[in-house]
């Protein structure tokens, strides 16, 4: 019985364009294990695909859309030998660099886009013994930048600023600030609100933060949106005049940085959702 392992260097499995993905490659046997050559495969892919609901919409690009190829790098680990029973450990180390005219986006796992990295080691074996496969995703993240200065936004809700307006909705205020509009991915986002007056209680406060995906060509685009994570910032009968601290953490693998290309874009949302003790609700978009 044998098998087949990729063990690399680095516990979390992050790396930035430039840096060696370096590691072993773990080949356990209880016997001596011939083989016909160990190949190395690094990939990196954009994944895209629509919803059934706008394939008949975009149905020549349904049919043609194919993975968009970042990375793609193969290394002849060893010729055809044998490798003797027990556990033997073979390092690598694979620059990453991105393909000829294309660049290296973050790791980011959509329900339509998916960005993912990975390596496939393949030991072949003569056609009366099964080839040994094992595949590893790693993290791609971009190097640290200087940070832009904070762009605070301060906002106001009220029946009056939601889209579409609602009559029916109790008069109330609501005032806030964020303590800026680009946040990277790796800080959480911060601010306040404040309940300035409202006729009714007020049963809860929420967060909730939505992913935009576009996929399409030329003849369209399709465009969808998915709640990513709610979070909680009020309970009950909230006192008025009270500044709410703002504070959500972005979820590492389902947010990366704003991405858009010819063929997808990857944008952010943010939702502020007010639930009335009616369990009536309203919220407010912040793009």
């Amino acid at each position: 019985m044998s098998s087949l392992e990729i063990k690399l260097k680095k516990v979390d499995k992050v790396y930035q364009e430039g840096e060696k993905v370096s590691g072993v490659i773990v080949i356990n046997s209880n016997s001596d294990l011939k083989h016909d050559g160990i190949t190395l495969i690094m990939e990196g892919y954009v994944n895209l695909q629509l919803s059934s609901k706008n394939v008949g919409i975009l149905e020549a690009f349904y049919n043609s859309v194919k993975p968009i190829q970042l990375v793609s790098v193969t290394c002849e680990v060893s010729g055809p030998g044998r490798i003797p029973a027990g556990c033997t450990q073979i390092p690598f180390e694979v620059p990453l660099q991105p393909k000829q005219n294309r660049e290296l986006y973050e790791t980011y796992h959509g329900v339509f886009i998916n960005i993912t990295y990975c390596l496939k080691c393949d030991v072949k074996r003569s056609f009366l013994s099964k080839d040994l496969q094992k595949t590893q995703q790693f993290l791609v993240q971009y190097a640290s930048k200087a940070v832009d200065p904070p762009r605070p936004v301060s906002f106001s809700i009220s029946p009056a600023s939601l889209t579409p307006n609602n009559a029916n909705v109790p008069n109330f205020l609501i005032k806030g600030k964020f303590d800026s509009t680009r946040c990277s991915v790796s800080s959480p986002l911060t601010g306040y609100l404040s309940i300035e007056h409202c006729e009714v209680a007020i049963k809860s406060i929420e967060l909730q933060l939505v992913r935009v995906e576009t996929c399409g060509c030329a003849e369209g685009y399709a465009r969808e949106a998915t709640e990513i994570q709610n979070i909680q910032i009020g309970d009950g009968n909230i006192p008025h005049n009270t500044e709410i601290p703002i504070y959500m953490i972005f979820p590492r693998l389902f947010t990366c940085p704003s991405l858009i290309k010819v063929n997808f874009k990857i944008e952010f949302e943010l939702n502020i959702v007010i639930v009335f003790e009616d369990d009536h609700l309203v919220s407010e978009n912040f793009p």
